[in-house]
């Protein structure tokens, strides 16, 4: 279950590109602060289709994308056509020793194997650079966003944001974490498209999906803040980080 759903984004690259949200610059800003070196060349992990390696490149560093999924890749290089960008995975990084300062990870640490991709994240950083991994997940503590999460996940929804787990990697110091608000401009049938991007429903079956997204509709289509055109659906950004020891 687990690799199919790893893998199951690669036909929706275009639609994932279109309406995934983008990282909140405070998020980016924080997660390089814990480098203890001038972060200038930076690696984009499983960059997918480059949501988060646009925020990166906006803030004048050099990145380089890496993604396991040649459709994934191709519609990065379509939209980010100046930005490097090599077909690879968390656990075999195409790039030599020593060669980034900061190795940033959008919506993707919880599909590596964990042990051999730090270790490649650690050979392929300089001394002092910095691991940083995000996840943007709905903000709960509104209470129609947290219906409407609650209609649209699946009994193999799960979110290593949400996670209890002490993440911790050998070669680094301790993982340190802090939270961002963050929001998405969103119409009914665009927050739908979004939600329709995420694996657990990539991989159900028609039936299922169209259930859910059909009861999501219904809900949206009776609260005040998204039933009368676009809204901004509110997002937290989760980011760990942890310096190269």
């Amino acid at each position: 279950m687990h690799a199919r759903r790893a893998s199951s984004f690669g036909d929706q690259a275009s639609a994932y590109a279109r309406h995934r949200p983008d990282y909140p610059r405070a998020a980016l800003e924080w997660g390089m602060s814990g480098a203890n070196r001038p972060v200038r060349d930076v690696l984009d992990l499983a960059a997918g289709t480059g949501k988060l390696t646009e925020g990166l490149a906006a803030l004048g560093r050099s990145v380089t994308a890496v993604e396991p999924d040649p459709g994934m890749l191709a519609e990065l290089s379509r939209r980010l056509p100046a930005v490097p960008a090599l077909l690879g995975k968390a656990e075999d990084i195409p790039l030599p020793d020593e060669s980034v300062d900061a190795v940033f990870v959008g919506q993707a640490l919880h599909w590596f194997d964990l042990a051999p991709a730090f270790a490649q994240i650690r050979r392929v950083l300089r001394p002092g650079g910095a691991v940083v991994a995000l996840w943007n997940h709905e903000d709960e503590s509104v209470p129609w966003v947290l219906e409407f999460a609650r209609l649209v996940r699946t009994g193999i929804s799960r979110g290593f944001a949400d996670s209890e787990q002490t993440l911790r990697a050998d070669g680094f110091g301790p993982f340190e974490q802090d939270r961002f608000a963050h929001t998405h401009r969103r119409s009914i049938d665009s927050l739908l498209a979004t939600v329709a991007t995420h694996s657990h429903l990539l991989i159900a079956s028609e039936q299922d999906r169209g259930q859910l997204l059909a009861q999501a509709r219904a809900y949206l289509e009776t609260v005040p803040e998204t039933g009368t055109g676009e809204f901004d659906y509110p997002l937290v950004t989760t980011v760990l980080r942890a310096r190269r020891s």
